[in-house]
């Protein structure tokens, strides 16, 4: 039996994720070399930076694997993994950014591609509590003066959907009739010389190393310059920006959020609670009574229509005060072999089982 010490209506999701599985009670110092548990899958051999192979387990509850084995190719270069699955030593592939235009060039290669809805979030998180970015009137010109339409197709390849919000327009509890900041550079101007910033405003912007981090990061830069806003890029090894950011050391950084369970709780209360600011994954030190207000009772709520109007509400007024620059909804994007069968593209993208997924002719 579970006891919590509170009402907490996404629980039972909390509960199918990964990091819930069931593993022995007792573990030897090489679990994580050697894993032992209760799923579809037998754990036979891990060869560092080249693969992970398991076996079907046919005593699996729900079923064994339609496949009898499964491997995890681990292929650093995408161009690599690109000619591997083109001379069909790979199944399924994960098209990397920079192919995606290719892949969608011919109709012969555009059948091979599946997507699920896209629940990752790219955004830049403003330190509400750092100089200017205190002021929401400043944090909404950032938003007004970036042309997120021209990032998402020219340096995201168009996969994706602009974010009016943080909760993906896929969840319930998402109001999918906001629209997102339009690009209007002339009103961005307007609300930083109505704060009082109209040429003075220095920050630095933060994002990491792998693209399409500083490709997104330098296009924001350009547009913060158009506005008189000068932004000073500063990359960093994902670790550092991390810490960084949870330290409050960062004014604006670049960062993206994937979903681990399917509720808008998920992007709502991590991103922005303020029981959450810093170490806890609010990196905006974002802080309305309102807002924590709402989702908490949202968290609470068992009732799932009422819940959703709360998130709805949450949302808007995050999207009104501006914690972060809202930028896109990113899609993943698999290539499938045609003879590989049963393969659904993931909603969470740790959640695939792989039962029914078999070689087929």
């Amino acid at each position: 039996m579970i006891r919590l010490g509170q009402p907490l209506a996404v629980f039972p999701k909390l509960l199918a994720m990964p990091v819930a599985a069931i593993v022995p009670e007792s573990v030897g110092t090489d679990f994580s070399e050697h894993p032992i548990g209760t799923g579809p899958w037998r754990f036979v051999e891990w060869k560092h930076d080249d693969y992970v192979r398991l076996a079907r387990n046919p005593t699996y509850f729900d079923g064994a694997p339609k496949a009898d084995s499964l491997e995890a190719r681990i292929i650093p270069e995408p161009s690599t993994a690109v000619a591997e699955f083109e001379s069909g030593n790979v199944d399924l592939l994960y098209v990397p950014e920079g192919e995606t235009q290719q892949w969608q060039q011919t109709d012969e290669r555009q059948a091979l591609l599946k997507s699920p809805p896209p629940l990752r979030l790219i955004y830049a998180a403003f330190n509400t509590t750092r100089g200017p970015l205190t002021s929401a009137s400043v944090r909404q010109a950032i938003n007004y003066a970036v042309d997120r339409k021209k990032i998402l197709d020219q340096l995201l390849a168009g996969r994706g959907r602009l974010a009016a919000g943080v909760v993906p327009p896929s969840l319930p509890g998402a109001d999918t009739s906001r629209a997102p900041y339009p690009f209007d550079p002339a009103r961005a101007r307007q609300l930083l010389a109505s704060a009082g910033h109209a040429h003075d405003i220095s920050l630095e912007l933060w994002c990491g190393q792998e693209p399409p981090f500083p490709q997104v990061a330098q296009a924001i830069q350009a547009y913060l310059t158009a506005v008189g806003i000068k932004a000073t890029i500063v990359q960093r090894d994902n670790n550092s920006l991390r810490d960084a950011a949870r330290n409050g050391k960062t004014d604006i950084v670049l960062k993206d959020w994937y979903a681990d369970y399917i509720d808008a709780e998920n992007f709502l209360y991590p991103l922005l609670a303020s029981a959450n600011v810093g170490q806890g994954g609010n990196v905006s030190f974002y802080s309305n009574p309102a807002f924590d207000k709402l989702i908490t009772s949202a968290r609470a709520e068992p009732s799932d229509v009422i819940r959703n109007k709360q998130y709805r509400q949450a949302d808007s007024i995050a999207f009104v005060d501006a914690p972060m620059l809202f930028l896109v909804f990113y899609n993943e994007l698999y290539a499938v072999q045609p003879w590989l069968k049963g393969f659904q593209p993931p909603v969470i993208f740790n959640a695939q089982r792989w039962t029914d997924v078999e070689i087929g002719h």
